[in-house]
């Protein structure tokens, strides 16, 4: 399959980067940091990005959602880290939904895709416990109790978990891992607010004693393996979409910069050396953004079941944008640290967008181990 966008999904890019460019540019996000607003992302905003659709990209559309795939999902990505938006869309449109359609019952579908799809509701997928991404040692238990399960343990790095009107936690019980639909108001449920270097949110979460009913779980008990790493595979693809749009604004940033700013009475981009730098950083991104849309195209197809796609994708895009927003306050000169000057943002940005669903390093073992190293 060719690694470029088809008409319609182009089209969605368009209306995408034209709907966050006009009502979630990089000032939106400036706004609730520097106001210091207590939830830190806009519902109002939420509401209409579910009104474009855009909420229930990957939701069935008996449940609501707009019926589309991880492609899509993958260009929605991509235009919010353009522009930086702080935005439920990661946790609760790519992540708790796509766990919900893989393993969710009936009775939780009906109660929450269609809330997500209209932007209603935010969920959020508590998994990571450590300092680093490691889904395969889950320390947080569920114990039988009563008619349903007692979970105890603590989690970080929680998507928008101060404000999520259900948390869906991954916790180990006898029979294996098992996903839980967690009201966040259930006594033993206790969420801290982190502000992200990137001015972004997350929650730590701590569970002593949680009580939840046998009809909390989604999927089967010891089941949840599947439909985690189905809803992780994803969600590292779109954080990878991410990754290239925010090194490709960061570069178009700094593309502006070279044809402005002038220097021993020339302009700055007239220098060949800046000029190598760029057209290497060009191909750079141009190979990340294939790799990605290989990577998503791979998933929709059902042809890539251990992630390993995914992995190359998410180091590769990982390792560029990283590139790219250094080269952009190299550039930038002095001024590419401040405040003022946008690229900064963007530096924190991937920072974090790095770190979330496994680093490059973490990718690359994975991707070798599956190859027998």
């Amino acid at each position: 399959m060719p690694l470029i966008l088809t008409e319609e999904q182009t089209m969605l890019k368009e209306a995408a980067d034209g709907f966050l460019s006009e009502n979630a540019p990089i000032a939106h996000l400036r706004k609730l940091r520097d106001e210091r607003d207590p939830d830190g992302v806009s519902r109002d905003l939420w509401r209409q990005f579910g009104e474009m659709g855009f909420a229930g990209v990957i939701i069935p559309e008996d449940h609501g959602g707009s019926g589309l795939g991880p492609v899509e999902a993958g260009v929605l990505a991509e235009a919010l880290g353009r522009t930086l938006t702080p935005s439920p869309f990661m946790g609760s449109g790519v992540l708790s939904a796509k766990v919900l359609v893989e393993a969710g019952s009936d009775a939780q579908k009906s109660a929450w895709l269609p809330r997500i799809a209209a932007g209603e509701a935010i969920l959020s997928l508590a998994v990571d416990e450590g300092a680093k991404h490691r889904p395969d040692a889950i320390a947080t238990t569920a114990e039988r109790s009563g008619n349903g399960f007692r979970l105890n343990g603590a989690k970080g790095f929680v998507l928008d978990g101060h404000v999520a009107d259900a948390l869906i936690v991954a916790a180990s019980t006898e029979e294996g891992l098992t996903l839980f639909l967690v009201d966040p108001k259930t006594a033993g449920v206790e969420i801290e607010r982190t502000v992200m270097v990137d001015a972004h949110n997350a929650a730590r979460v701590v569970l002593t004693d949680v009580q939840v009913d046998a009809d909390a779980v989604i999927g089967s008990v010891g089941g949840g393996k599947p439909a985690l790493d189905a809803a992780l595979d994803l969600g590292r693809a779109c954080t990878a979409a991410m990754l290239n749009g925010a090194g490709d604004q960061a570069f178009q940033i700094t593309l502006d910069y070279l044809r402005t700013r002038k220097q021993f009475g020339k302009l700055i981009g007239e220098f060949q050396a800046l000029q190598h730098r760029a057209a290497h950083l060009y191909t750079e991104i141009e190979l990340a953004r294939a790799a990605v849309i290989g990577a998503l195209q791979r998933l929709e197809a059902g042809k890539d079941p251990k992630g390993l796609a995914v992995s190359v994708a998410k180091a590769k895009a990982g390792k560029v944008a990283e590139l790219a927003v250094q080269e952009a306050v190299q550039m930038h000169g002095g001024v590419g640290m401040t405040d003022e000057f946008d690229v900064g943002l963007f530096m924190k940005r991937v920072r974090v967008l790095n770190e979330f669903g496994g680093d490059a390093a973490f990718h690359q073992e994975k991707v070798a181990r599956a190859q027998g190293y």
